[in-house]
C-alpha cells in the first residue's frame, strides 16, 4: 500500500453534492463570487460561503479580495495530490491482482 496516507479532508470537502458542484463551477468557469455561484444553486449564498469556507480549508479552493468582492478560484494543488494518491493505491491493486493471477495460473 503507498506509504502517504490519503487525503481525507479532499475527499470530506468533496463528499457533499453541493461542494462538489461549487468546485465544478469554478473549474469550468474560472473564479467567481458567492453571490454569482449562488444564482447557480439551489442554495442561499450564505450557504455558499458556509460551502466555500469547507473547500478553502481542505485547500480545495482560494480567496482573493478584489475591491469590495471576495473572487474564489481553484487550487489545484490538493486535487493532484489526491490523483497521484489514488494513482498510487490503484497501481498497488494491479501488482496484488497481476500476482494473484500468476499463482491461479501456475498452481
Amino acid at each position: 500500500m503507498p506509504s502517504a496516507s490519503p487525503p481525507e479532508g479532499v475527499f470530506a470537502a468533496l463528499a457533499h453534492p453541493t461542494r462538489w458542484e461549487l468546485l465544478t463551477l469554478l473549474a469550468e468557469r474560472g473564479d467567481s463570487t458567492a453571490t454569482a455561484l449562488a444564482r447557480e444553486l439551489p442554495v442561499s449564498r450564505v450557504a455558499v460561503v458556509k460551502h466555500l469556507a469547507v473547500l478553502d480549508r481542505a485547500g480545495l479552493v482560494g480567496a482573493r479580495r478584489s475591491g469590495r468582492e471576495v473572487r474564489f478560484a481553484v487550487s489545484p494543488g490538493p486535487l493532484d495530490a489526491t490523483a497521484r494518491w489514488m494513482a498510487a493505491v490503484a497501481a498497488d491493486w494491479d501488482a496484488r491482482l497481476a500476482a494473484i493471477k500468476r499463482l491461479a495460473e501456475d498452481g
